[in-house]
């Protein structure tokens, strides 16, 4: 058997092989690795106490560990948790895409799992039966863990009819039993609001752990951060007047329509640079100060709120930043936005509006300092010199972390994005 070059074990076994290894004092040079760069993995160990198991003499007979491991190498492929990204170590496993005992082609998803940022499918990296699940829905990995284990090979018309007998078994199984009811008169007895049990009307379901993140996130900024907001609103005819005159010629030089967000996001870092407290975070008892501008986008999915980020958005033109952020939405109805879509986030922009909503209140994405809200668009009768005018007028809100962040700053940076929403020319002259 191979010399390995250290003996250092935490550089020779994954994290939760590892710690199988310390808790039964184990030799970690007498098991093979078969993971990446020869790195032992738990499914090896768990291999390696097996055949401790069923051989005595395995300590002393080295013959028996490299026969049985060459055998594994060649015929069965360990499933193991993925790098989920920066700072996630776990996951939960929301639902096994394949059963045990089923035929799966490389590439294909098997498991999906739920982390505290996004969901994600694990894919089968050879061809061949899925054998042993060694985890079950609802359970905690960590990073490195095993979840199961694939047998190579090519796909049987035995194994094809066994799969489909199971299914067509549960199947029957699941039958109801129907009552014949024809000899017996069926009583209509009309439920009242009196006699009604409202708890069978309930229904109770586990929270994913996006949903319990988003829920810890939100009330720990409301008790961390000294969260403020302030409003103003903003005449969006200027604005949609310029959007409608190049609408056309924007979409067939960038194959993208031209949306509000987009300027949104460059009024926003004109007022970040302006006024860079919203631009910043708390540390400890330093303020950090971010002279790079990631805008984060919040987009809201059925498993919850997302907020892809735009990275170096400053350096982006308007049609990069319209096909980002449709990239963005598409990712979100797939279900395919990534942890690294969603990191360094430095300011992040609402748009409610697009569900109706008239006027909010955002709340802080924690750590950054400040967060815009936009809404719906609503002609109203406003003030225009001495006249009454109809507009087209939207509500802004900006709530921010009055430890850093002024009140006189916060009210000027919503003025300075309305002044430009108003007059998108400043963008172009740098007015």
């Amino acid at each position: 058997m191979a010399v390995k070059p250290t003996n250092n074990i935490s550089l020779l076994a994954m994290p939760s092989a590892f710690k199988i290894i310390t808790e039964n004092n184990l030799d970690v040079f007498n098991i093979e690795g078969t993971g990446k760069g020869g790195r032992v993995t738990k499914g090896d160990v768990l291999l390696y106490l097996n055949l401790i198991k069923t051989n005595s003499n395995i300590k002393t007979n080295s013959s028996i560990i490299e026969k049985n491991i060459s055998k594994r190498k060649d015929t069965i492929m360990d499933v193991l948790v993925p790098i989920l990204g920066e700072s996630v170590v776990e996951a939960t496993v929301s639902k096994w895409i394949k059963k045990q005992g089923e035929f799966v082609e490389m590439d294909e998803p098997i498991v999906e799992l739920e982390t505290d940022k996004v969901t994600l499918e694990v894919s089968a990296a050879i061809s061949g039966t899925l054998d042993s699940l060694v985890v079950s829905e609802g359970d905690t990995v960590e990073v490195g863990a095993l979840l199961a284990t694939i047998i190579a090979g090519e796909k049987s018309e035995k194994l094809s009819k066994i799969v489909v007998e199971t299914s067509q078994v549960k199947k029957t199984n699941q039958t109801p039993k129907v009552e014949n009811t024809s000899k017996q008169e069926v009583k209509s007895d009309p439920v009242s609001s009196s006699n009604r049990d409202n708890k069978n009307l309930e229904e109770r379901v586990p929270m994913s752990r996006l949903r319990q993140v988003i829920a810890r996130r939100l009330k720990e900024a409301q008790n961390t951060a000294a969260m403020l907001t302030t409003y103003n609103e903003v005449d969006m005819t200027a604005l949609m007047e310029m959007r409608s005159s190049y609408q056309d010629s924007f979409e067939k030089k960038n194959g993208v329509r031209l949306g509000y967000m987009s300027f949104f996001v460059k009024a926003a870092i004109d007022a970040l640079k302006e006024y860079p407290a919203v631009n910043a975070e708390i540390e400890g008892n330093e303020i950090i100060y971010k002279n790079y501008y990631n805008i984060g986008v919040a987009v809201g999915t059925s498993q919850g709120l997302v907020v892809p980020v735009l990275k170096s958005a400053d350096l982006m033109s308007f049609g990069q930043t319209e096909m980002a952020i449709a990239e963005f939405g598409k990712k979100a109805k797939d279900g395919d936005i990534s942890i690294s879509d969603m990191a360094g986030g430095t300011f992040t922009i609402s748009n409610g509006g697009v569900y109706g909503s008239l006027m909010s209140s955002p709340i802080l994405n924690p750590p950054q300092s400040g967060i815009l809200g936009m809404h719906k668009i609503q002609k109203r009768p406003v003030a225009i010199g001495n006249n009454i005018e109809i507009r087209p007028m939207m509500y802004l809100a900006l709530s921010y972390d009055h430890r850093i962040i002024d009140g006189r700053e916060a009210v000027s940076f919503l003025v300075r994005i309305k002044e430009i929403i108003e007059d998108p020319r400043r963008l172009v002259v740098g007015a």
